[in-house]
């Protein structure tokens, strides 16, 4: 098997990717940074969507897993003290053994420009849509049939995975991973006569799509993930449910909705 390691690259996280390699080697694991099969993350969820974009174009055939170093870890299945056991997981795991690989969707954001040119992005948790300064005015179309005029701070558009995080704190709602679909949830819209919303989010299956049609002269802040942009020629922004999905890589249980409730509600213990 071959691996690599992105650390947060702080004291405790550069220690524990120096020994991963170190155990790694003796176990017979081979490192490959162009190449891996598994992507180990140590740090917190901020290390692992950067591991996600590096290795982005190789989606199709590499698998993300995470030990936990950071404040919540939501994407991590490990702790720091249990690193020998991950590395003896990997060497001795077996096409018929107990690994597994989950799947997850993502989602796509079709950024179209004045000059025609089309610009694609992916993320793992979430792109948002604001203007740089002021509010953000514009038409939502569903299906390519127009849905609402908006006015307000923006828009959160995220995946299943990513539902528990920015999401979640504007009110969307927490949806399990391996549901296929995108989330458009609203940032602080303003209703009046002119300009009516929901107001609620809106969960889309795969092969539904919305568009965001910014009026003219506003100058839009949109982020993927942790990286940030800035476009003064923005015609529309068309968000899907991506072809592609991000793999992760189980070698034991894990079910989502302890995640849920041990990140959320209680740290894995009975009051």
């Amino acid at each position: 098997m071959k691996y690599e390691v992105l650390s947060r690259g702080d004291a405790l996280s550069g220690e524990l990717a120096d020994r991963f390699h170190r155990l790694a080697g003796e176990r017979g694991l081979i490192r490959s940074a162009t190449e891996p099969d598994v992507v180990v993350s140590i740090g917190g969820d901020g290390t692992l969507l950067e591991a996600f974009h590096l290795f982005r174009p190789s989606l199709g055939r590499v698998a993300f897993v995470g030990i936990h170093t950071g404040h919540l870890g939501f994407f991590a299945d490990w702790q720091a003290d249990e690193l020998e056991q991950l590395v003896a997981c990997m060497a001795d795991s077996k096409p018929d053994g107990e690994t597994r690989i989950v799947r997850y969707p993502l989602v796509s954001m079709e950024i179209h420009l004045q000059s025609g040119e089309r610009i694609v992005h992916e993320a793992l948790n979430e792109v948002t849509v604001r203007r740089r300064e002021g509010t953000l005015v514009a038409r939502v179309d569903l299906n390519d049939q127009l849905f609402e005029m908006f006015r307000g701070d923006g828009f959160c558009i995220s995946s299943p995975i990513g539902s528990t995080a920015y999401n979640k704190s504007l009110g969307g709602a927490i949806i399990h991973p391996t549901l296929e679909s995108i989330q458009i949830t609203e940032m602080a819209s303003i209703n009046n006569r002119v300009f009516r919303t929901l107001g609620s989010p809106i969960i889309l299956p795969k092969h539904h799509v919305c568009d965001i049609v910014p009026n003219p002269g506003q100058t839009l802040a949109i982020t993927v993930d942790h990286l940030h942009f800035h476009r003064d020629d923005v015609v529309r922004i068309r968000c899907k449910v991506s072809d592609g999905k991000v793999s992760f890589i189980r070698y034991r249980p894990f079910p989502f909705w302890q995640r849920v409730r041990e990140g959320f509600i209680q740290n894995g213990k009975e009051e």
